[in-house]
């Protein structure tokens, strides 16, 4: 081999190497980051469950309750929660007291539903928590926290209401449709369904 052929098949290696050693190779994100429309996109096809057991019974769906609380200026919550009814303590009812007497039913528990939402919302940090990964992720952790805490503060309000009018019912928080305020709360300006 001739000195310049030697010399350049050398610095080729030397160069391959180098390139070899100085290259990082980036690794592929471990899950694919979720988009505010991709996100959206997953709650609006989050639908509730139509039934639930409860103490060996099922329960079926009757009405979707709307909650909002302003904690402060700044802090509050709309929410929907699940009212879950047995259709044969319902017809039972209906038969030996008539019809009217679920509009009594109703106003109790929207009642205490509410007041209950509003313990939970004030008793709740609020804050950005620093170890999400983005604000849907906050969002989501804070409504899973919020549909715990409400489902233990309502049960003595359901206990009571089942042995005040033998009504076997269930109320959940519908974690896929709450909405956080962290910069600005008005009741007022809430997109409360009627």
């Amino acid at each position: 081999m001739k000195k310049s052929t030697k010399t350049l098949a050398i610095m080729t290696i030397v160069a391959i190497t180098m390139t070899g050693c100085s290259t990082q190779h980036v690794k592929p994100d471990v899950a694919e980051p979720v988009s505010e429309d991709k996100a959206a996109l997953e709650l609006s096809k989050k639908q509730p469950d139509s039934t639930v057991m409860k103490a060996g019974k099922t329960l079926n769906l009757v009405r979707v309750l709307d909650g909002a609380v302003c904690k402060n200026d700044q802090q509050g919550a709309l929410g929907e929660f699940l009212l879950y009814a047995d259709p044969l303590d319902i017809d039972r009812i209906k038969q030996q007291k008539g019809e009217k007497i679920f509009h009594s039913f109703e106003q109790k528990i929207e009642r205490f539903s509410a007041q209950v939402f509003e313990s939970v919302i004030n008793t709740t940090s609020m804050s950005e928590d620093p170890f999400a990964l983005g604000e849907y992720e906050a969002n989501q952790k804070l409504a899973k926290q919020v549909a715990s805490s409400f489902k233990s503060a309502v049960a003595d309000e359901i206990d009571k209401f089942q042995q005040e009018t033998s009504l076997t019912i269930d109320i959940t928080a519908f974690p896929a449709a709450f909405t956080f305020y962290r910069t600005g709360c008005d009741i007022n300006k809430m997109n409360i369904p009627e």
